[in-house]
């Protein structure tokens, strides 16, 4: 009973538009998901890459920042590790992942 009213409610002149639809459906994940792919994904994947390249040229004596702010010098380099000097007879053993940042000549502050 319930299942001939509701479909009596239908829009009328709308029973044949129902099969032709899914073509362009499919056209239109295809092209959201392009618009993803360029916006979001490809981005993240190069900065993640550059990140990795920037972490496995790290060396003595190159000044980082941490992921928690942290200004350092690198003193000692192993596979997963890093001894960072962060104050005159203060150091810390961190991650190399937790390295945001390496300083550079052009940008530390011109005194």
């Amino acid at each position: 009973m319930f299942a001939a009213i509701a479909h009596a409610m239908g829009a009328p002149g709308n029973a044949g538009a129902q099969g032709g639809g899914g073509a362009s459906g499919l056209i239109m994940m295809v092209v959201i998901f392009a618009i993803f792919y360029f916006i979001l994904i490809r981005p993240q994947q190069k900065k993640m890459k550059e990140h990795k390249k920037m972490v496995e040229e790290l060396k003595k004596g190159d000044e980082i920042i941490t992921g928690g702010g942290i200004y350092g010098v690198v003193e000692n380099v192993s596979a997963e590790t890093l001894t960072v000097k962060i104050a005159e007879g203060t150091k810390v053993k961190i991650t190399r992942g937790s390295v945001a940042h390496v300083i550079t000549e052009k940008d530390k502050p011109k005194e």
